[in-house]
């Protein structure tokens, strides 16, 4: 029996903070699949994703890292307006900054989402972007870290500006606190990357900043370089000999592994080390399929349950008078009880609400199509006017616990008003719901 040898060293750990992938459009080359697939090969278990000024692939990202057993870690690298991200003056705001964020929480995830559709809605200038201003009021459960050399602190190195660049570690921490890290990169022989490299260790040390080393990985392997040479070529309408145009040949940008990792930055193994405590701390976890509805304010302390029974307990009277049959209540809290277990009330009282505003309105409503007639709740809320009693219409053709589509209710609005209902809910619910 082979003694083992208990002083063997063990492999170098490194995580991938700042990666992009095809979504990151004509710029990132490598796929969700690959890219994972390459990091399970080198047997890393956690992956960050950080598309540029998007996060079209998050929800691809996420799935397909849990069913290989990765941990996906959501970001984006974000680009900064110089000044104001609403400014837009050729003159002046054509400038701006990389910057990497990751959610390190749900409200991280959340303030990232914010971030990232206020930067199209807003702040987009040739780019979509953000400022600091904006920054400040939603880093809650943010990393961020200065990105590549068009970060705004590599660039006051490149000018060798320290002060300024002290003064903007100063204003990110002031957002981020412990959380923002200064970012290394493979220095490939550059010389701009060695200036940047070596001034971030030396503002690390003079400002106390923790340092983190990624490879802003673009492609999945050394020979796809010269493939998204062409990507580039194909964005900015240029051909691969033009000289002229934005070219990434110098760098290796490639998927590296730990082992590489590791012997790159041998004299800074924090930097490494950091990368596997963010990854740790990281833990954002999406809940696809689940219904999100509009909020519907219920009056006083009652849950959507309770209160939509208090509406149906009131529409008994008016519908079947004060002496209603037993088989109504017998058929009332059947459907309440499987409409609590699916989590549907408060549709119902969503679209009770706008079909009744739409009756006081004196806009007309049909008196009820499809399967929803089939609910004595939607005849009680007044959604519908048929008796499904009288008639002996089935609930279980709308709704039954084996449906896992949402209930489909019906409504006809009279053609000439029914933009008042729409403009109603809306406002109600807001327009971006």
């Amino acid at each position: 029996m082979k003694k083992q040898n208990l002083n063997k060293p063990k492999k170098s750990k490194f995580v991938h903070l700042h990666v992009h992938s095809h979504y990151s459009l004509l710029d990132g080359l490598g796929k969700i699949d690959d890219l994972l697939d390459r990091v399970k090969e080198l047997g890393m278990d956690s992956l960050a994703l950080t598309d540029h000024g998007v996060m079209y692939g998050a929800v691809e990202f996420f799935q397909k890292a849990y069913e290989r057993g990765i941990k996906p870690i959501i970001g984006c690298e974000m680009y900064l307006a110089a000044q104001d991200m609403l400014s837009k003056d050729k003159r002046n705001d054509d400038v701006r900054y990389h910057l990497v964020l990751l959610a390190k929480n749900q409200k991280g995830y959340e303030n990232l989402v914010h971030l990232v559709s206020q930067s199209h809605l807003k702040g987009f200038y040739y780019k979509p972007r953000i400022d600091k201003k904006l920054l400040q009021k939603y880093s809650e459960g943010l990393i961020a870290s200065s990105a590549c050399m068009a970060g705004e602190i590599p660039k006051c190195i490149l000018s060798n500006d320290f002060d300024k660049a002290k003064k903007s570690i100063r204003e990110y921490k002031k957002i981020f606190g412990r959380d923002f890290y200064l970012e290394l990169m493979p220095d490939d022989n550059l010389k701009d990357q060695q200036t940047v490299n070596q001034g971030l260790i030396r503002l690390a040390g003079e400002t106390g900043t923790k340092l983190i080393a990624t490879c802003d990985v673009h492609y999945v392997k050394p020979l796809d370089k010269e493939v998204q040479d062409v990507l580039l070529c194909i964005q900015q309408n240029k051909k691969v000999h033009d000289k002229n145009r934005l070219k990434m040949m110098d760098f290796d940008l490639y998927l590296r592994s730990s082992d590489e990792m590791a012997e790159i930055f041998k004299d800074v193994p924090e930097a490494l080390e950091n990368t596997v405590k963010i990854a740790e701390e990281c833990a954002v976890k999406l809940e696809l399929g689940k219904l999100v509805l509009p909020h519907f304010k219920i009056p006083g302390k009652k849950n959507p349950d309770q209160y939509l029974k208090e509406q149906c307990y009131k529409g008994i009277e008016f519908r079947y008078g004060k002496n209603p049959e037993k088989e109504v209540f017998q058929r009332l809290e059947y459907e309440l009880e499987i409409i609590r277990k699916m989590g549907y009330a408060s549709y119902f009282l969503i679209v009770a609400d706008f079909v009744n505003w739409a009756k006081d309105q004196k806009i007309v409503v049909g008196p009820g199509r499809g399967s929803a007639a089939g609910s004595i709740i939607s005849y009680l809320l007044k959604i519908t006017n048929v008796d499904p009693i009288k008639y002996e219409l089935l609930f279980e053709r709308f709704l039954n616990p084996e449906r896992i589509s949402m209930p489909d209710i019906d409504i006809d609005f009279s053609d000439q008003r029914r933009d008042e209902v729409i403009e109603y809910v809306s406002q109600k619910y807001g327009k971006d719901k």
